[in-house]
């Protein structure tokens, strides 16, 4: 296969234009000193995007109906939240619902 200086530009300005917006708030971080309610406000982001993706995935969308339940993930998602409260462990949160998944696409679908 062969790569074109062109082709090789569109990689290299994607790369770019991903990696830059993930350095420039450490370089801006280190320069200025954050307040200490704006630090305590960005402890609760990573836990909303994945409360948002996790209620993203137990609710089914379709056009002109209101949101249906996934029940498979429902079920799966019950261990796993216990697992979570129990032993607050990332390790094995993701443990359990891999196990609480496959265990439920095996005997009951």
């Amino acid at each position: 296969m062969e790569i074109t200086v062109y082709s090789l530009l569109i990689i290299l300005g994607c790369g770019l234009v991903t990696w830059l917006p993930r350095v420039i708030p450490f370089v801006l971080v280190r320069k200025i000193r954050i307040p200490d309610i704006v630090l305590r406000f960005l402890t609760y982001v990573p836990l909303c995007i994945l409360t948002a993706l996790f209620v993203q995935s137990l609710l089914i969308a379709r056009e002109g109906q209101l949101p249906q339940i996934n029940y498979e993930y429902l079920y799966a998602s019950i261990p796993t939240i216990l697992v979570a409260v129990i032993t607050k462990n990332l390790m094995w949160i993701v443990i359990a619902g891999i196990i609480s998944m496959s265990a439920i696409r095996y005997f009951l679908y």
